[in-house]
């Protein structure tokens, strides 16, 4: 029998309550998905602080999957589509990104990912400070910027590649908050 709450009652189970999509990725896509994971948090009555993280983490993750997906097939052609989500399981509220990048993507997001992880979330800051400060990596494709930015807003995060081929890899990034 069918249940009124039931595609609610299997999102919530797996923690998934705003938003999930997956597919192409534009600017102005990820500014609709805005909207509606707007009026989600505005629906779950969430303070203005988890709020604006969780919109930074979004916004951020989804533009890093418009810049940098990659097609299969050829090694330097966008394909930028992407699987993200945001939610909330137990007691933390999550964003979750997953696309295909390049090997050579990799090597960059990798070293900057580590070294952003070893650091306190005051040394972040400066770090993020410095960096805003000096220009350096504040517009360039891969600069690090926004996971910076990301990890300022996070409790944690993780990241992940698996081998898909010898210049593709798929990229795992998941932000608990």
């Amino acid at each position: 029998m069918y249940k009124e709450n039931q595609l609610e009652d299997v999102l919530e189970e797996n923690g998934i309550l705003f938003l999930t999509y997956g597919g192409f990725f534009t600017q102005s896509l990820i500014a609709g998905m805005t909207e509606v994971l707007e009026k989600e948090v505005e629906e779950a009555a969430l303070s203005m602080k988890v709020s604006n993280n969780i919109f930074v983490v979004f916004i951020e993750l989804s533009q890093n999957i418009m810049n940098y997906s990659k097609k299969l097939k050829t090694k330097d052609s966008f394909d930028p589509k992407g699987l993200i989500y945001v939610g909330k399981k137990d007691d933390h509220y999550f964003v979750e990104s997953k696309n295909i990048i390049s090997s050579d993507d990799k090597q960059k997001k990798e070293k900057k990912l580590q070294h952003i992880q070893s650091l306190s979330h005051d040394e972040i800051k400066k770090l993020y400070k410095e960096v805003r400060r000096s220009g350096r990596d504040t517009h360039a494709k891969g600069g690090g910027l926004g996971f910076l930015e990301i990890a300022k807003k996070v409790s944690s995060f993780t990241f992940d590649f698996k081998e898909l081929s010898e210049d593709k890899l798929y990229f795992k990034f998941s932000a608990k908050l």
